[in-house]
């Protein structure tokens, strides 16, 4: 599975400000650094618990298969376009009556190609996310990853406090939303 953010979630001037609150930062001199720690942040929220925090829109590769896949990214919202991608030549749209698509309970979105054509691989465009926007992502979740911008931004030169990724405390606050697969 190879996936790829084809629209990156959009964090609002609020999401800044209530780091900078946390910090106690007055000025803009260090925005463009905070902005990277939390998008950092929330990237390591999403590997931490198997769901990605924010809704954007996605892309993953799969091979052209009749039996169910599975999406690596959860929880799916929606699963908005297939198009087939052959050895030689462009990319085309699948046609919808040569595939099928399902979203189980758990946030998974689900992919059958009966009829791949000439493709050996289809890229599936999906939105995924919990939250849409930053103020509906849940408290846990949002708390932790605040706290965890703010210790990588404290300890920006101590490499030694950097080792603990997450600290405990972020875990303790993700840990409920911890998804676990056994492979």
């Amino acid at each position: 599975m190879k996936r790829a953010i084809v629209t990156p979630a959009v964090l609002a001037p609020a999401t800044l400000a209530e780091l900078k609150d946390w910090l106690g930062i007055t000025t803009a001199q260090d925005d463009a650094q905070l902005n990277a720690l939390l998008r950092a942040s929330l990237e390591l929220c999403e590997q931490f618990t198997g769901l990605m925090p924010l809704q954007q829109v996605c892309e993953e590769v799969l091979p052209a298969s009749c039996e169910w896949q599975v999406l690596g990214t959860r929880p799916v919202q929606a699963i908005t376009a297939i198009d087939g991608l052959p050895a030689d030549g462009a990319r085309f749209a699948l046609p919808v009556a040569n595939y099928a698509i399902d979203l189980d309970a758990d946030g998974g979105g689900l992919v059958r190609v009966s009829n791949p054509g000439s493709a050996g691989r289809v890229a599936v465009r999906f939105t995924a996310g919990l939250a849409a926007d930053w103020a509906s992502l849940p408290d846990g979740l949002r708390h932790g990853v605040l706290r965890l911008a703010a210790s990588q931004y404290r300890a920006r030169e101590d490499e030694t406090a950097l080792a603990a990724m997450p600290p405990a405390a972020v875990a303790a606050l993700w840990r409920p939303w911890r998804r676990m697969r056994l492979a």
